[in-house]
C-alpha cells in the first residue's frame, strides 16, 4: 500500500530536516531519522549544548531566522517519528542500515533511503599541519558554536573559500583575537567570479560585509597567498607564507585551515550509488537523476552528494523527498518541484561564481616537501608515497593505498584520500579522474567491536563474515 514503505533518512542537517518534514507532512509515518548529532541542524545550524543561553543571532548571524525555523519545524514532529540522535550509521548492506550508539550496534531495514550525510573540510597538508593548535575551519567553527570558546589566543585563518571569511568574521564578532586571514585565492580570481555571484546579490553582499568588518577591525587580510609552513615544536608559534613575491610570517598560537569542502559520500557508495568526476572542483560527487534518485530505492541530497551550501541543501532535501513520494504513489506537488528547480538553477550559477573566485590550489600538493606528513592517521609522509610510486608504478589510488598505507587509519582516507589522488596524478602525469578515488567501505567511522565482557558484537560479526565472502579475492587488501 502507498505510504507503508519503511523510510530512513540519514542526517538531520538542512537537507535531512527538510526531507523528513516533507515526508511527514505527506503522511509518511513509517519514518526514521538517524543523526550522529545530539540534535538536528547539521554543522551550519549546530545547536549549542544544554545550559548555554546565547541568542540565535550570536550563533548564526544573518541566518538566525533560518536556523530557528529549521529547528522549530523539526522539533514539532520529531516526537511523532522514530528519531535517533547520537547514532552513527556505519554501514549499509542487505537492505538495512547498520547503526552504532551507546547501547551497541543495531540493524534497521528500509524500503527507501535518503542520504543527507553532509560534508567535511578539504585540507591540503603543509609542513606543521599536524601540530597541536591547528584545526580545520569546520573544527574551529564547532569550538565557537558548540563550546563558546576560541581555538587560541591569537588565531590565523588560512586557506580559501567562503567559509574562510565566515569563520574569521564569527570569531572576530565573538571577541576572539583574529590576527590574520590568509587566502590562497587572488583578488583577480574574485573579480572573475563576481559576475556569476551577482545572481545572488544578498549572498555576495554578505561576503563583502564580512571582509569589510575584518578590515575595520584592522585584521591582516592577504590574498594570492602561498602557505609555506606552520612553525612550532610542541605547539603552534606562527605561520610562514609568501605573497606578491615576498615572504611573510605571522606569530600566532592557533591556525584554522581549510580549502573548501568534500562530500561525505562513503555511505552512498556503499549503498551502490554511482559517482561522477566534477572537473571544475577536482572532486568526485554522487551521480543522480536530477531529482535525487541515485540507486534502487536510494536518494541523495545536500552536501553529501555535491557541495552547494545550506540553502541548496534544503531545496535538494525537499526535492528528494518529493521524488520519493512520487515513487511510492503519494501526491507530490509538480508546481513546487518547478519552483525548487528554478531556485536551484539560480544557486548553481552563484556556485559557479564561488568556484571561480576561490579555486582549489591543487599544484601545492605536487610540490609539497617530502618530509610533510600526508596521512596523519598512519604517519605517512609525501616522500614515502613518492618512493612507493617510483618503485611500484601504481596507476590507481587504491593500489597506492595498499602499497604505502595512507588511508588505512582512523579517518578511512576522508582527509588524505583526495590528497593522495592529487599526488599520484601529479607525479605520474595522469589525469586526476583516471587515478580514481579511495573506495568507500564500512565501517565508515570507528566503532567498538567488543561491547561487554569481551564478547563480540553479532552485527559486526555478520558484516565481517559477509565481507570475507565478497572480498576474499580482492588483491588490494
Amino acid at each position: 500500500m502507498a505510504g507503508d514503505d519503511r523510510i530512513v533518512v540519514v542526517g538531520s542537517g538542512p537537507a535531512g530536516s527538510r526531507a523528513a518534514e516533507t515526508l511527514y507532512r505527506a503522511g509518511c509515518r513509517n519514518l526514521t531519522v538517524i543523526s550522529e548529532a545530539p540534535e538536528s541542524g547539521g554543522q551550519i545550524y549546530r545547536r549549542q549544548p544544554n545550559g548555554f543561553k546565547r541568542p540565535p543571532a550570536s550563533l548564526y548571524g544573518d541566518d538566525a531566522a533560518k536556523a530557528v525555523r529549521l529547528h522549530g519545524t523539526f522539533d514539532a514532529f520529531a516526537g511523532e517519528i522514530d528519531y535517533r540522535p547520537n547514532t552513527l550509521v556505519w554501514n549499509i548492506f542487505d537492505g538495512a542500515v547498520h547503526t552504532s550508539d551507546v547501547s551497541g550496534t543495531g540493524r534497521l531495514e528500509f524500503d527507501r533511503l535518503i542520504l543527507s550525510t553532509g560534508a567535511m573540510d578539504r585540507v591540503i597538508p603543509i609542513p606543521g599541519w599536524t601540530l597541536p593548535g591547528v584545526f580545520t575551519l569546520g573544527g574551529s567553527q564547532i569550538a565557537l558554536k558548540n563550546e563558546a570558546c576560541s581555538i587560541g589566543r591569537a588565531v590565523v585563518f588560512a586557506g580559501t573559500g567562503p567559509l574562510l571569511y565566515l569563520v574569521a568574521y564569527q570569531y572576530a564578532k565573538a571577541g576572539a583575537n583574529v590576527v590574520a586571514v590568509l587566502d590562497s585565492a587572488s583578488y583577480a580570481d574574485k573579480i572573475r567570479g563576481a559576475v556569476r555571484m551577482a545572481r545572488a546579490p544578498r549572498m555576495l553582499l554578505r561576503g563583502l560585509a564580512y571582509r569589510r568588518y575584518l578590515s575595520r577591525r584592522r585584521i591582516m587580510l592577504r590574498e594570492g597567498v602561498r602557505l609555506r609552513a606552520i612553525q612550532g615544536a610542541d605547539t603552534v608559534q606562527g605561520i610562514h607564507f609568501s605573497a606578491g613575491g615576498q615572504d611573510g610570517f605571522v606569530p600566532c598560537d592557533a591556525v584554522g585551515l581549510g580549502f573548501g569542502l568534500n562530500p561525505e559520500m562513503q555511505l552512498a557508495e556503499i549503498a551502490g550509488c554511482r559517482t561522477r568526476f566534477d572537473a571544475a572542483n577536482r572532486q568526485w560527487v554522487i551521480a543522480h537523476d536530477g531529482q535525487g534518485r541515485a540507486g534502487d530505492g536510494v536518494y541523495v541530497a545536500g552536501d553529501g552528494s555535491a557541495i552547494g551550501g545550506a540553502d541548496v541543501a534544503e531545496l535538494a532535501g525537499e526535492r528528494a523527498a518529493l521524488a520519493l513520494l512520487t515513487d511510492i504513489g503519494l501526491p507530490a506537488s509538480k508546481a513546487r518541484l518547478r519552483q525548487i528547480e528554478r531556485a536551484l538553477g539560480r544557486e548553481a550559477t552563484f556556485r559557479k561564481g564561488v568556484e571561480t573566485s576561490f579555486p582549489f590550489p591543487a599544484d601545492w600538493i605536487g610540490e609539497a616537501p617530502d618530509e610533510t606528513i600526508l596521512c596523519r592517521c598512519e604517519n605517512v609522509t609525501f616522500g614515502e608515497v613518492r618512493a612507493a610510486i617510483a618503485r611500484f608504478e601504481p596507476q590507481e589510488v587504491n593500489r597506492l593505498k595498499a602499497l604505502a598505507r595512507p588511508g588505512m587509519g582512523r579517518c578511512q582516507g576522508r582527509v588524505c584520500g583526495p590528497v593522495l589522488a592529487e599526488l599520484l596524478a601529479a607525479t605520474t602525469g595522469t589525469p586526476l579522474d583516471q587515478v580514481g578515488k579511495l573506495r568507500g567501505q564500512g565501517p565508515v567511522k570507528p566503532i567498538s567491536y567488543g561491547r561487554t565482557c569481551g564478547q563480540a558484537d553479532p552485527q559486526v560479526d555478520a558484516w565481517m563474515q559477509a565481507g570475507e565472502k565478497r572480498d576474499g579475492d580482492d588483491q588490494d587488501f
